[in-house]
């Protein structure tokens, strides 16, 4: 391989896709980076279900790695790349008691691919991916560059998912962020609404594409939409009581579909401003990154950008769902900045 051309790897074994990503300095703009690979393989769910026990997506990223690694080989002697580093999402969030048994066959598999390479390790959160994901997607990661370091201020960041809704004050460092915790879901998921109604109605799992496709084609007016959220923290669970009775009372996909999707939009926009109306309070508000699957979704996009005094950020749906890019970004970061402190 040519040693001129160094790249690093990351890794990200969720419970929906297993994902393998590579980044390499951008030509174009110095001090960045750029994503040269963005590889994914879905965890197949059975017609009718609804998601995945976590034995079964141990086995089904078992199964997957071993393709995904043979491209991931395949890009990299084409490229011409050395692996500086790899990276790998070792449990789903920021914090001391985040444990998912999924992403340690993602930490096994960058062990085993790291000691073949020769190169250092780096383990990063889940949430940390998608948020470094959705900055770089959305152009906002590089735009600022300056002394080396690509971030310069705090993001309001949301992480939507079918295991994860909530919004935490991201602060950047070298190899992720300290996070504070602002908003969350307290009882369903927005991800997990989206994928069960779409299940009741008959489409198959993960039901976010297929749900967003009938939503536009509704012409209807829409039942009242009553949310449910104080002080940042959400509940998600009525709104999939009152989808179910719609659909019973309807079969009607597209107006059940734009319910459902409205309603999370919704929920979101009003988390968003009630936590910066609190950070009002402490003396500015920030800029909001909106990541994770949920936020694929573009028929729920314009609720987070009317009449807002902040800037939003999202990014491509490639970079938003499950993706193994931020890992792969921060890797580099990390090793960049290993390497600097022992210059």
């Amino acid at each position: 391989m040519n040693e001129s051309l160094p790249c690093w790897v990351g890794f990200d074994t969720s419970n929906y896709t297993t994902s393998a990503a590579v980044a390499v300095r951008d030509p174009d703009t110095p001090g960045a980076l750029k994503i040269a690979a963005n590889l994914k393989a879905p965890l197949p769910v059975a017609p009718g279900g609804r998601g995945l026990r976590q034995s079964e997506a141990v086995f089904a990223h078992v199964k997957n790695l071993p393709g995904l690694i043979a491209s991931l080989r395949e890009m990299l002697t084409a490229g011409g790349y050395t692996v500086a580093g790899a990276g790998v999402s070792s449990k789903p969030r920021d914090a001391e008691d985040s444990y998912m048994p999924c992403f340690l066959v993602g930490v096994a598999a960058a062990e085993a691919f790291a000691a073949g390479a020769g190169c250092p390790l780096y383990t990063f959160s889940h949430q940390s991916g998608h948020i470094t994901a959705a900055l770089y997607s959305s152009g906002a990661l590089y735009r600022d560059r300056a002394a080396g370091r690509p971030l310069t201020g705090d993001y309001l960041a949301f992480h939507v998912s079918g295991g994860t809704t909530e919004a935490v004050a991201a602060h950047p460092r070298r190899g992720g962020f300290d996070v504070e915790l602002l908003g969350r879901g307290a009882d369903l998921h927005a991800g997990q609404v989206i994928d069960r109604t779409g299940v009741m109605m008959g489409l198959d799992f993960p039901c976010g594409p297929a749900l967003e496709r009938l939503a536009v084609k509704n012409q209807k007016k829409l039942p009242p939409v009553k949310l449910c959220v104080r002080d940042g923290v959400c509940n998600l669970s009525g709104v999939e009581n009152q989808a179910a009775k719609l659909w019973r009372d309807t079969q009607d996909g597209p107006l059940v579909a734009s319910y459902v999707l409205t309603f999370i939009g919704r929920t979101l926009r009003l988390m968003t401003d009630q936590i910066q109306e609190k950070l009002a309070a402490r003396g500015s508000v920030l800029p909001v990154v909106y990541a994770g699957g949920v936020m694929s979704n573009r028929f729920i996009r314009p609720i987070f950008s009317e009449g807002t005094r902040w800037e939003v950020l999202f990014s491509e749906p490639a970079f938003s769902a499950d993706n193994a890019a931020g890992i792969a970004l921060l890797c580099a970061e990390a090793d960049i900045s290993a390497h600097e402190s022992t210059n």
